[in-house]
């Protein structure tokens, strides 16, 4: 569907719902079940403006998932596409060899569908809803509405998590709140702001959140004080690499590492959040909404809406056996589960683990390894009458991408949290965007890119000792052996742990590729991944991720025609 921003933009910002003629051709008269703008941005309807925003995280769909799997665990090498093949959704075939991408995906066979744009717009679309409710909250008073300052810290919170998903994809976009007006909108260019000025933009509103956003929050799903300086710590700790146009960190910002560091210990000291007693818990219906859940799309079902605000971000990934049938996407990858193997000591094989394949009865692994992925021979989701005893039969097309299956976004085929909306299942368990666990690494981060790694020791062994505790649900379906560090000799012994622990604590959750980017080691991560990679799968052989392009998707050929050449494209591309 070709969108125009600007169009959008100002659609959304006039007259939030369309207004839609029902029973008769006369389009002079006043139709009945109509809204007019008056009557959706009244002070009555307010708070349903809000809701409306918060609805736009959960209005996502696999095509277009607020879930990044597809952008963030297919293009770091942890997961492969799945599905049927190349030409099954080739515009995440593309993500996968890098070659691919094009601006235009529109015209590329066999889809000739552009997910890149579809997303884009999508964000805009949830950007568009808040500033109508920002501009609509605007005309109210405290006294007429009492929430006022809430709300709008609720909607530029909001706002700020599309930004920062357009931010982390495309770097270089254009920023439009809720003051500008039709002329200047149309004005507007993806280049307007700096890499760093845009930065600054997504950390303002993280920061009136925080500021104006109470502790606890008396309805669940809202945002909170503590999960609007989470997005901040996150922010500034992504902003603090700062980049050059190539795409290569040419600084580390201490101050902004500084204040995440601030950041965490505001946010711990308030004793909201906590490490939840078994990892596995996060990836399980009955514990969401847990202490270990700082920010989630809330999901549901039999909510009245057409086909419920379930997890259509991961409506492909379910494996064809175990009462499921569809689709097989989202399958990781052998360098993946080779991570998770762990020598004498418990500690990750950080040179040698992918030189061979894990062998079940042989290796040692870190427990995490079951909570993320299912394999041969081990029960699906902690239940032994379904221990895969044929993987091949609960793969798509495991000659092309392997049998492991993608596990944490999934829940037991018989959930009571699982409908079914033709071949595909759909669950109404939330996705967390936010975990305490991540939000303790983004500290230990700041603290070794500081020099103080004899501090971040105890935080990342705080997570290994949870994972250690987390066999109870796994039915000894593994050799398990996971320690402690005993300390760091040097900044980059630090750093490389960090690293990893990264990857198995947050694996197959879409956080890895924007990691690699933020670190910038995207080009040798890949590389190294590549080199053995395309000996085990033959779709690779072509795959090249190039440096100073690939970090970034690119804009949207079709937004750059819409903009009349206004917005211009990422160098590379």
């Amino acid at each position: 569907m070709k969108i125009n921003m600007l169009a959008l933009f100002m659609t959304t910002l006039i007259s939030l719902p369309a207004l839609i003629s029902c029973g008769s051709d006369d389009l002079s008269k006043n139709q009945k079940g109509t809204l007019s703008e008056e009557q959706i941005t009244s002070k009555e309807n307010l708070d349903g403006l809000v809701t409306a925003s918060y609805s736009y995280l959960g209005n996502d769909h696999y095509t277009a998932p607020n879930f990044l799997w597809p952008t963030g665990d297919l293009r770091a090498g942890d997961a492969h596409k799945g599905g049927n093949g190349p030409g099954d959704i080739f515009a995440y075939h593309a993500l996968s060899v890098y070659t691919a991408i094009i601006p235009d995906m529109e015209s590329y066979p066999p889809d000739f569908v552009d997910l890149n744009n579809k997303k884009w717009v999508r964000n805009y679309t949830g950007i568009a809803r808040a500033n109508t409710a920002l501009k609509a909250i605007a005309n109210v008073t405290e006294m007429d509405y009492p929430n006022k300052s809430i709300r709008e810290a609720e909607l530029r919170f909001i706002r700020a998590i599309f930004y920062f998903d357009l931010k982390i994809h495309h770097k270089r976009v254009p920023y439009i709140d809720e003051t500008m007006t039709a002329d200047e909108i149309k004005a507007t260019s993806n280049m307007d702001l700096t890499d760093q000025q845009l930065w600054d933009k997504i950390a303002e509103d993280f920061r009136f959140a925080a500021v104006n956003l109470p502790v606890e929050q008396p309805e669940i799903g809202r945002a909170n004080q503590l999960s609007a300086k989470a997005y901040l710590a996150k922010t500034l700790l992504y902003q603090a690499y700062e980049q050059d146009d190539f795409n290569n960190v040419v600084n580390i910002n201490q101050a902004k590492l500084e204040e995440v560091v601030t950041l965490v210990d505001e946010i711990e000291q308030e004793n909201r959040y906590d490490l939840l007693d078994n990892f596995g818990y996060n990836f399980m219906h009955e514990f969401e909404n847990s202490e270990e859940s700082v920010f989630a799309i809330q999901r549901s079902m039999n909510d009245g809406s057409p086909d419920g605000r379930g997890s259509w971000a991961s409506a492909l990934n379910a494996p064809l056996q175990g009462g499921f049938g569809c689709c097989g996407f989202h399958v990781p990858t052998e360098n993946f589960v080779n991570a998770f193997k762990t020598g004498e000591q418990g500690l990750p094989l950080f040179d040698s683990y992918n030189d061979v394949n894990y062998v079940v009865a042989d290796d040692t692994v870190d427990p995490r390894l079951d909570h993320t992925v299912a394999m041969q021979g081990k029960p699906f989701k902690y239940d032994p009458a379904l221990t895969i005893d044929n993987a091949n039969a609960w793969a798509r097309a495991p000659a092309i991408y392997g049998n492991f299956i993608s596990m944490k976004e999934l829940e037991h085929p018989d959930c009571d949290c699982r409908f079914q909306n033709g071949p595909f299942p759909v669950f109404s368990m939330n996705t967390v965007l936010v975990r305490f666990s991540d939000v303790l690494l983004w500290k230990a981060e700041a603290l070794i890119e500081l020099g103080r790694e004899d501090e971040a020791l105890p935080i990342i062994n705080r997570i290994r000792t949870r994972a250690a505790n987390s066999t109870g649900m796994l039915n000894n379906a593994s050799n398990y052996n996971i320690g402690v560090y005993s300390g760091f000799a040097t900044q980059e012994e630090a750093r490389i742990a960090l690293r990893m622990e990264r990857r198995l604590e947050l694996g197959l959750e879409g956080h890895r590729f924007f990691d690699l980017v933020r670190w910038g080691i995207a080009k040798e991560t890949i590389d190294e991944y590549l080199a053995v990679e395309r000996t085990r799968k033959e779709y690779l052989i072509e795959a090249e991720f190039t440096k100073g392009r690939d970090e970034y998707l690119p804009i949207p050929q079709l937004q750059i025609n819409l903009s009349g050449g206004l917005y211009q494209q990422l160098s590379g591309y």
